[in-house]
C-alpha cells in the first residue's frame, strides 16, 4: 500500500490505496464534481502535497509542492499514464519520480508574515493543553487542529487567535508530534485496537472509533452504520478518546440490535475475546449494563492527517 491519503472532489477520502487503486481514480476523473484528487503523505506534512485536475477532452494537470511557495511546480500531460506514473512515484518518494514530466515553478506570491501570538501565559498554557490532547488522540487533521486553535478562546467580544496564528500553532505542534512518533517501533495499542475492530466488523459487529462526540449521540447514530446483517455494535466516543490520550484508560460502548440482555452480553463476550486476541487486556464483570474498560493502555496514535 503506498502510505498516502487521496482526497475527491465528491469527498472521498480513500488511506493507503495500492498502487492499482490510486492509477483508478486517476483515470476516473473529469466528469462534473469528481475532477481533481489531493494526494498527502502519511503523516501529513505542511505544504506538502500533490493534486491533479482533469475534465473530460482536455489535458491533465498535475502540481506538486515541497514544504515551500518556491518549491510549488505544475506540469501537463496529455495522458493519464505518465499522470499515473508521476503520482506513484511521488508516493512512494522514488528517486527521480518527476523526471517524467516536465515541471514549470508556479508563483504563489508572497507569503504573509505570521504575527505572534499575544496572549496571557495561562491562556496560552491552557489552549496548548487542549490542542495537544487532541492532537495526541490522533484523529484530528492538520485543518482540525487549526480550527480548534482559533475557537478554543473566542468570546463575544474577542478573538484572540487568527487563522493564521492558529495554523501556525498546530502545525508546530503537529510536526513536534511527527517527529516524536518517529521513534516508536513496531504495533502500537491503538493499532492493536483498530485490527481487534476490523477483526469485529468482518464478524458483525458495528465497530467504530472515536465515534460521534458523546454516548446520547453516539446510541442515535450508530445503527445508521450498521449493515443489514450486523447483529450488535462497539464503539468509543471522542470524550473516551480524550481520556485515553491523557492516560486515563479507554472505555468501550456496546450492544446488541436484538436490545436484550443476553444478546448485549454477547456482543460484550465478543468484543472481550477480540481485544484479548491482538494483546489488549480488558476490566469487564460481564455485567450487560456496565461498559468496557481496555487497561492498561499506552496511547500513542500514529497520526495520518
Amino acid at each position: 500500500m503506498l502510505e498516502i491519503v487521496v482526497k475527491t472532489e465528491n469527498w472521498e477520502r480513500h488511506v493507503r490505496v495500492s498502487a492499482e487503486e490510486l492509477a483508478g481514480l486517476v483515470r476516473r476523473i473529469g466528469g462534473d464534481g469528481d475532477r481533481f484528487l489531493v494526494l498527502q503523505r502519511i503523516p501529513d506534512l505542511p505544504d506538502v502535497f500533490a493534486q491533479i485536475w482533469h475534465e473530460t477532452g482536455g489535458d491533465y494537470t498535475v502540481e506538486h509542492r515541497d514544504g515551500a511557495a518556491d518549491r510549488h511546480f505544475e506540469a501537463r500531460a496529455g495522458e493519464p499514464e505518465a499522470v499515473i506514473a508521476a503520482l506513484t512515484g511521488w508516493a512512494r518518494q522514488d528517486a527521480g519520480w518527476d523526471a517524467g514530466v516536465a515541471w514549470s515553478p508556479l508563483d504563489m506570491g508572497p507569503v504573509p508574515d505570521v504575527p505572534a501570538l499575544e496572549l496571557r501565559d495561562d491562556d496560552r498554557e491552557m489552549l496548548e493543553q487542549h490542542v495537544r490532547e487532541v492532537l495526541v488522540g490522533g484523529y484530528a487533521s492538520r485543518a482540525e487542529l487549526a480550527e480548534l486553535a482559533e475557537e478554543y478562546l473566542v468570546t463575544d467580544e474577542h478573538r484572540p487567535v487568527s487563522r493564521a496564528q492558529a495554523t501556525a500553532l498546530a502545525d508546530r505542534m503537529w510536526l513536534e508530534r511527527v517527529a516524536e512518533q518517529a521513534g516508536w517501533r513496531g504495533e502500537t495499542d491503538p493499532e492493536r485496537l483498530t485490527r481487534a475492530f476490523a477483526a469485529l466488523s468482518e464478524a458483525g459487529i458495528t465497530a467504530r472509533e472515536n465515534f460521534a462526540c458523546c454516548r446520547t449521540c453516539a446510541d442515535a447514530e450508530i445503527g445508521a452504520h450498521a449493515g443489514p446483517e450486523a447483529r450488535g455494535f462497539v464503539y468509543f466516543h471522542s470524550q473516551c478518546t480524550d481520556s485515553a490520550a491523557t492516560g486515563r484508560g479507554l472505555t468501550l460502548l456496546y450492544g446488541a440490535f436484538a436490545d436484550s440482555p443476553e444478546a448485549t452480553a454477547a456482543v460484550g463476550h465478543e468484543v472481550v475475546a477480540a481485544l484479548e486476541a491482538v494483546g489488549l487486556r480488558t476490566a469487564w464483570n460481564h455485567d450487560p449494563s456496565r461498559a468496557i474498560e481496555v487497561t492498561p493502555l499506552d496511547w500513542r496514535r500514529r497520526l495520518v492527517g
